[in-house]
């Protein structure tokens, strides 16, 4: 009876856990941590969506059941969203579903579609849901390796790997603006990789989830403004970065009507839908006033600037991201030995700075940490002063 559970099995041991353990035992102590580590959006969701919500919650008839594939209104509301931000017309019926988050999407389309055995490409580093759903769902992931000291080409890689299984991938994961590494790609590149993919028979599951947190005159495209991908690709998008909204658990799956079919049909096995009167205040969102996102966007591009500079100032050198909620800093030299996890122990210990070891995303991200811009730009700048005493002492 004490032999592991053999799904639980196949989990190594989540790395964050030692952070988060060593980041209450700070608390505890009466420290003041500064916590980079989550990707957790701290600004309050707009009045006028909470608003609807309780508008919504008042009426008794919202509290019975939902529907698991979503309110008709809150997939039109997407739909118009894609027309109206990257001229992809969907059908709300056939071409949408609501998920409880893009990452209950992401796995619940794993179990839909994936047989034991099943090839996955996945790159490495990811977000951990990217290749764990799959794994869950005993798929065989084959990891794109992302390369940080030269020059990558994601399809070249893929193409690379095609060429090297033994049998033909079910699926590609792409996620851009990425996380943890906050790459953003062209619509050019989407061309490529879906006329591969549909050469060679391979699904593409595409995460957008941080479309709208960017930070120049280029919004991050969506796959399914490339003819013809809606043949093999189905997207998820969320509101959780774009309208404050993490904690509501909405998100979206959107294209191959096949893949959206598997997904609807194995999640009303598993669940009713989010709660209505959040799915109306969603719907509400997406269909009213959208200053709110541009003034989240600015919010984050205002931190990144003073962390960006903070950290190159203290002797930190870092790129200054494009896009995300996040940077994805190379460990300092005379750390680097130490590795992702050592390294953020330490600086947890020692600068009372909490931030996402890089391995916790894959082996191959071990040499960076992950940062989010989570704090206000007061703790930011006290954030960079600890920072900075502790690259000198260290």
């Amino acid at each position: 009876m004490e032999k592991e559970f053999y799904r639980i099995s196949r989990l190594p041991p989540y790395v964050f856990a030692e952070v988060n353990a060593l980041k209450a035992q700070a608390r505890n102590q009466g420290k003041d941590i500064i916590d980079f580590g989550m990707g957790n959006p701290d600004s309050a969701t707009p009045k006028h969506i909470v608003d609807k919500l309780i508008e919504t919650a008042q009426n008794p008839y919202s509290h019975r059941y939902s529907t698991s594939r979503g309110i008709p209104g809150l997939r039109k509301a997407l739909a118009a969203y894609y027309q109206r931000r990257f001229g992809v017309e969907l059908d709300f019926e056939k071409e949408v579903v609501v998920t409880i988050g893009s990452k209950e999407g992401l796995a619940n389309l794993a179990n839909a579609i994936t047989k034991p055995g099943d090839v996955i490409l996945v790159p490495n580093p990811s977000y951990p849901i990217h290749p764990y759903g799959f794994v869950i769902a005993e798929a065989s992931v084959w990891p794109i390796v992302k390369k940080f000291d030269e020059p990558f080409d994601l399809l070249a890689e893929v193409k690379k790997a095609v060429k090297e299984c033994k049998k033909n991938p079910l699926a590609l994961v792409l996620n851009y603006p990425c996380n943890p590494t906050t790459e953003t790609v062209t619509l050019a590149f989407y061309e490529e990789m879906v006329d591969f993919c549909k050469h060679h028979g391979i699904y593409i599951l595409s995460d957008l989830a941080y479309c709208e947190i960017y930070f120049d005159d280029n919004p991050p495209p969506s796959i399914l403004q490339v003819k013809g991908a809606k043949d093999i690709a189905i997207e998820f998008t969320t509101m959780s970065k774009t309208y404050s909204m993490p904690g509501w658990r909405i998100g979206f799956a959107s294209g191959n009507q096949r893949l959206i079919k598997a997904l609807t049909r194995i999640k009303s096995y598993l669940d009713y839908g989010s709660f209505t009167p959040i799915q109306v205040a969603a719907a509400a969102a997406l269909n009213g006033p959208q200053d709110c996102v541009a003034e989240v966007r600015q919010l984050y591009k205002e931190r990144r600037d003073v962390l960006v500079d903070g950290l190159n100032s203290a002797g930190w050198k870092v790129e200054s991201p494009k896009a995300s909620m996040f940077l994805w800093a190379r460990i300092p030299e005379k750390f680097a030995h130490l590795g992702s996890l050592e390294f953020s122990k330490r600086l947890l210990q020692e600068a009372e700075v909490a931030v996402a070891p890089g391995i916790g995303f894959g082996k191959f991200g071990d040499s960076h940490v992950r940062i989010a811009l989570v704090e206000n730009k007061h703790r930011i700048r006290q954030a960079v002063r600890n920072i900075k005493g502790f690259l000198k002492n260290g």
